[in-house]
C-alpha cells in the first residue's frame, strides 16, 4: 500500500509540474499553438519531461524498496523485481505526447505571443541552453533534499489515518 502511495505521489508531483488538462480561454495576442509547440520544441520539453519523471522514478524505487524492506522483511526479490517492472511500464507508457498538448492552450493563456517568442529566444541561447541542460540536475538534487521532508509528511499522514481507523466508532 505504501509502495502504491510513494507511486501516486511521485506522478502527481510530476503531473503538477507538466501541467493539467483544464479549459482555458485563449487570449486575442496569445501565441498559437504553432508558436508554443516551437517553444516546447526549444525547450526539449519532451525530452525534459521523460529525464525528469525517469529521475524521480529512480530515487521513488530506491526509497521505496528501503521501505518495503524496512516494513516487509520477508518480502523476496521476486516481489520486488515485479514492482521494478511494474514501474518501468507506468513511465515507459507514460503519455507525455498528450501532456504536451494538454499545456498548450495553458501557455496561450498565460502568455501573449510576443512573450512565448521572448521565451524562444531565450531558450536558444547559450544561457537558454545552460538552463535546459542543467534542470535536470538541479531538479534530481532538489528531489534528492527534499525527498525526506516528503517522506515524513507522507508517513505523518498514514499514521494518523492509521490511528483514526483503529480509534473507536462514536
Amino acid at each position: 500500500m505504501r509502495w502504491r502511495l510513494m507511486l501516486c505521489a511521485g506522478v502527481l508531483a510530476m503531473s503538477t509540474c507538466a501541467g493539467a488538462q483544464t479549459t482555458v480561454s485563449v487570449a486575442p495576442d496569445a501565441a498559437s499553438k504553432e508558436d508554443v509547440k516551437k517553444l516546447f520544441d526549444v525547450m526539449a520539453s519532451r525530452e525534459q519531461m521523460a529525464q525528469m519523471m525517469h529521475q524521480v522514478f529512480e530515487q521513488m524505487r530506491s526509497m521505496n524498496r528501503e521501505q518495503l524492506k524496512k516494513s516487509q522483511p520477508s518480502i523476496t526479490d521476486a516481489e520486488l523485481a515485479r514492482r521494478d517492472r511494474e514501474s518501468e511500464d507506468l513511465i515507459k507508457n507514460f503519455p507525455l505526447d498528450e501532456m504536451l498538448n494538454d499545456m498548450i492552450p495553458i501557455y496561450q493563456r498565460h502568455f501573449t505571443k510576443s512573450e512565448i517568442e521572448g521565451m524562444t529566444a531565450f531558450y536558444s541561447s547559450p544561457t537558454g541552453r545552460k538552463f535546459l541542460r542543467e534542470m535536470p540536475a538541479v531538479t534530481a538534487e532538489t528531489m534528492r533534499v527534499s525527498y525526506p521532508r516528503i517522506q515524513a509528511e507522507i508517513d505523518a499522514a498514514m499514521k494518523r489515518a492509521d490511528e483514526k481507523s483503529d480509534s473507536p466508532k462514536k
